[in-house]
């Protein structure tokens, strides 16, 4: 990182009632006396002053809100100016301009004000990319919980796991900087007790499945059934508008589409697919092919038949356990048939009048809720968070007292800098710390 004081628009371009643009480096406070007639020696922090903005010829551009956030107190923990103006692109674009003609600015590289706050200490990576989550977020239940890793929930157990490992490769690096010195049976207890302990609890992490990667990026519904089931038109009627072509005419649909909706909350993608049929058009047989794939890279299957006419289908290597079972057309059947369906738990709809679906989505709704648990708030929402962790596992699965005491730190350091992945923060001098605080070297 660099000594330069970016700046750059934090609101979006175009017409609005007002715009930010914030200034972040040792320079920043240049932008107020360059640009206003603010006193920047007697300047409050966190304090909202009302000016003139003018260029360096002296040209009126707006008048806006000025706030400063003195160092280290601000989101960067560097100086950071803010100009609140009018959101009109002549306005944004004139002030840039103005600032890019100041000795030392430049404007920021995407999302440079946020690794400025990690390189800093005010963030992790882990918070770093639930604030990344948190600006995504479409649901409410995407909002919640990537609060709660923005305000440090994952960093505060990913650091305690790797505080207690660290912890343990302070007492193995004492004992081989004093080889003529025996571990004790009950130092050697404890530690193996430790590495136990930390590996089941990431091991239980991990098993959480994917709930955390889905609640980011959608939980995947796809539907399944044969030819003129009303595939395409469940996902017309959930959406309220011709998303896809509807047509009597078997094989219309050809490839998979997907369809992003809000559930109650939880971000959910339904996927229309391909008729399951025998057929030797070889365009239709892909497009059968995909919607198997798509099946199981799913959370959820509905096995969607047209009751009318047909029974429930067996789907073949698909997992059973996520399939919900779905019934359309059930305006054609009398009350007693619906009665009987509903009875053996299935779902009876009728996507040609809309009928059935708000207890088909609260199925769905109540399935994904399901899934979470009481440490739900601790959800793997990142492959590369995963991929470390089992690194981590691997390691202290590796661990043991039967081999040189010098491979066994080996495997808990390497076990602690997965856990430093995820976090960002990788230093190896820190055991030197853990060393110093917790030994009386030499005594």
């Amino acid at each position: 990182m660099n000594n330069q004081t970016i700046y750059a628009l934090s609101t979006i371009l175009g017409r609005s009632g007002v715009a930010v643009i914030r200034i972040s480096g040792p320079q920043a406070l240049s932008a107020i006396k360059f640009l206003t007639d603010i006193d920047i020696d007697n300047i409050k922090p966190r304090y909202a002053y009302f000016a003139d903005i003018k260029n360096q010829s002296g040209q009126l551009l707006d008048k806006a809100v000025v706030l400063y956030f003195k160092s280290p107190h601000s989101f960067t923990g560097e100086d950071i100016v803010e100009f609140q103006t009018h959101g009109s692109r002549a306005v944004i674009n004139s002030l840039l301009d103005a600032l890019s003609s100041i000795k030392d600015f430049r404007y920021a590289s995407a999302g440079e004000f946020s690794k400025r706050a990690f390189y800093n200490h005010k963030m992790d990576l882990t918070q770093a990319e639930g604030l990344a989550d948190l600006i995504d977020a479409e649901t409410s239940e995407q909002q919640k919980f990537a609060v709660r890793q923005m305000e440090g929930s994952l960093k505060n157990l990913y650091d305690g796991w790797r505080e207690q490992l660290l912890k343990v490769l302070a007492h193995l690096e004492a004992y081989i900087d004093f080889p003529e010195e025996d571990i004790p049976q009950d130092t050697i207890q404890q530690i193996e007790n430790t590495v136990f302990k930390i590996k089941n609890d990431i091991q239980q992490h991990l098993n959480s499945s994917n709930i955390g990667e889905a609640m980011r990026d959608g939980f995947r519904v796809v539907i399944l059934g044969e030819p003129n089931a009303g595939k395409s038109s469940l996902i017309n009627a959930l959406t309220a508008r011709d998303t896809v072509i509807v047509s009597d005419i078997a094989g219309t649909t050809r490839d998979a589409v997907d369809i992003h909706m809000d559930i109650n909350g939880y971000p959910v993608i339904f996927t229309d697919t391909a008729g399951l049929r025998d057929t030797n058009e070889e365009i239709e047989q892909k497009g059968i092919q995909i919607a198997y794939n798509k099946a199981n890279d799913s959370d959820l299957i509905i096995n969607l038949y047209d009751a009318s006419t047909n029974t429930p289908q067996q789907i073949e290597n698909v997992d059973n356990s996520k399939v919900i079972v779905v019934a359309n057309k059930a305006d054609k059947l009398t009350a007693e048939a619906v009665t009987k369906l509903s009875s053996s738990g299935i779902i009876t709809i009728s996507a040609k009048y809309k009928q059935g679906l708000d207890k088909l989505l609260n199925t769905i709704a109540t399935d994904i809720k399901n899934r979470l648990t009481a440490d739900s708030g601790l959800l793997i929402t990142r492959h590369r968070y995963r991929e470390a962790l089992a690194n981590v596992v691997n390691y202290l699965n590796m661990f043991n007292f039967n081999k040189e005491i010098e491979l066994s730190a080996e495997d808990i350091r390497l076990a602690s800098r997965e856990i430093g992945k995820i976090t960002g923060f990788i230093d190896v001098d820190e055991i030197l710390d853990k060393i110093f605080g917790s030994f009386c070297i030499g005594k």
